[in-house]
């Protein structure tokens, strides 16, 4: 069984698999974001670090529009058409042609929230959302479009499928649900729905850079073959197998990203993956909360990732 064979049978088989599969993901830089530098960068973390799938790091966020200060400005949010995607498709090619055969490619897919503070700031999209969700409307209707657009020069491209994440049901961001079910969950799900329809794997990753979650229930019925979220939730901090059956399908995650991996203590790290297998689920993918901190030690997360392979063996 190669790596992708014990990736599908995570989605098409309830027993446990040889081994329990581990990934880590970290931005590179900016020497790397293209080209042929980004492609080779990317194989050669995936062999360093013995990771069981290639996740595509996204790189080229959507401009910075300063013209957009007010919520009625978002009707000045451009529909950014293939062209715009260039550079990330054809790294995308490259490692689907390099490494499709031996492993998965997922790419890393930003919701159109997100997006839409990478346009403005998280601190405005929010704001406006709060103050005149109707006027941004027309904003994230443009950017989904245009996520769209990339999503499907993708899978033209032969990915296996994406890791999509999503933000905007934090804590802290909006008083209640309403503006999350009805501005924020509707344009992820166009997202999901389209990459559900065309592709063998997708991991949902419920983001927390921008704030904890004290209920992760509006995401239950996203599409997604496996969640990757952090363990806290509130006050609590959930198990691996809580979240798995919480969520109904394999977990991805366990580990901080802060924690004993931006250590690099080889010892430690071993004590936690050890922790970890014991309170997971038999479908159970081990990895951090997030993308870990860019000079995290590839040394230190191969150890984590030779810590799994080697926990039920």
């Amino acid at each position: 069984m190669n790596k992708r064979d014990l990736m599908l049978s995570l989605t098409t088989s309830a027993s446990a698999p040889p081994y329990v599969p581990a990934a880590f993901f970290l931005h590179f830089g900016t020497a790397y974001r293209e080209g042929r530098a980004a492609i080779d960068r990317h194989l050669a973390y995936f062999r360093h670090t013995g990771m069981d799938f290639v996740k595509v790091q996204y790189e080229h966020a959507f401009p910075h529009r300063p013209e957009i200060r007010r919520p009625e400005d978002w009707r000045k949010m451009p529909c950014y058409g293939t062209d715009f995607y260039a550079a990330p498709l054809a790294v995308v090619e490259g490692l689907v042609k390099a490494v499709k055969r031996e492993a998965l490619v997922l790419v890393t897919l930003s919701s159109p929230f997100m997006s839409a503070g990478h346009t403005t700031s998280d601190a405005l999209i929010t704001e406006h959302l709060r103050t005149n969700p109707e006027a941004v409307r027309v904003g994230l209707e443009a950017i989904t479009t245009s996520l769209v657009s990339f999503v499907r020069g993708c899978i033209r491209l032969g990915v296996d499928g994406f890791y999509a994440s999503t933000q905007g049901g934090e804590a802290h961001r909006f008083a209640g649900k309403d503006i999350f079910e009805s501005y924020v969950k509707p344009y992820d799900l166009v997202l999901m729905e389209e990459i559900n329809a065309a592709c063998a794997f997708n991991i949902l990753h419920i983001c927390d850079y921008c704030g904890s979650y004290d209920d992760l229930s509006p995401f239950l019925d996203y599409p997604g073959d496996v969640v990757n979220c952090s363990l806290k939730l509130g006050d609590a901090v959930v198990t691996p197998r809580e979240a798995a059956t919480f969520f109904e399908r394999p977990y991805m995650g366990g580990m901080d990203r802060h924690g004993v991996i931006a250590t690099g203590d080889p010892a430690a790290i071993r004590a936690r993956v050890s922790d970890l297998l014991s309170v997971s689920p038999t479908r159970f993918i081990l990895g951090a909360d997030c993308t870990v901190p860019n000079d995290t030690d590839w040394d230190a997360l191969r150890v984590a990732v030779d810590a799994a392979h080697a926990g039920r063996g």
